[in-house]
């Protein structure tokens, strides 16, 4: 049986380095903003199943895919790429093969990069966000609405004025819940913004 919310699920699949955040909390806005819901591994705690298990059950959640490969390159430390993006790319798509309606969208720094080091998915329409949040915003926002001929989502750049109202809200809002915006994982930022959306609809 499928998930009660697979339709308009969201498997978020990118870096969770620090660094990384800005784009990653854009993108969970974002997708919120136009009507679906982001998932994510970070949502995956204190369970006794095998992590790869836990990703794939996620995966198979989600009827919708974003995966980021802007940190498949060598690290300064240890020299050796971060393969966990390709590697969840690979189980996304392995698992759609067949499956009506599920789609992905890939998102890296640069548009051509892949090619040098995932040429297999030659073919995929890959959009580059040049590590801006507001061109991530941008990204998804497109894909998400290509995906709904039919449906009116707000621009962009309303989108991004409104996320940037959002941050301005966030650390009363944190306030009010006794947290601090440091302190936010996933399920507590994923539901502050929810909530906030949802109190401050415009569209």
């Amino acid at each position: 049986m499928a998930h009660p919310d697979y339709e308009q699920s969201v498997f978020i699949n990118c870096p969770f380095d620090r660094p990384y955040r800005r784009l990653f909390d854009a993108i969970v806005f974002t997708v919120f903003d136009c009507g679906f819901i982001p998932r994510s591994a970070l949502e995956l705690r204190g369970t006794s199943e095998v992590r790869v298990e836990k990703i794939a059950r996620l995966i198979e959640e989600c009827r919708l895919g974003i995966h980021d490969l802007s940190r498949t390159s060598l690290d300064s430390v240890h020299r050796l790429p971060r393969f966990n993006m390709p590697f969840e790319l690979g189980l996304f798509m392995g698992m759609a093969r067949g499956v009506d309606g599920r789609q992905c969208l890939v998102l890296d720094r640069e548009r051509y990069r892949y090619q040098k080091f995932l040429s297999d998915i030659s073919g995929q329409d890959i959009s580059p966000h040049d590590n801006e949040p507001r061109t991530a915003v941008r990204e998804v926002r497109h894909w998400l609405r290509s995906l709904q001929p039919g449906v009116k989502l707000p621009g962009p750049d309303h989108i991004w004025r409104r996320y940037g109202e959002f941050r301005k809200a966030l650390p009363k809002i944190c306030r009010d819940v006794q947290l601090k915006p440091s302190e936010l994982i996933f399920t507590d930022y994923a539901g502050v913004a929810n909530d906030w959306i949802a109190e401050n609809a415009d569209f």
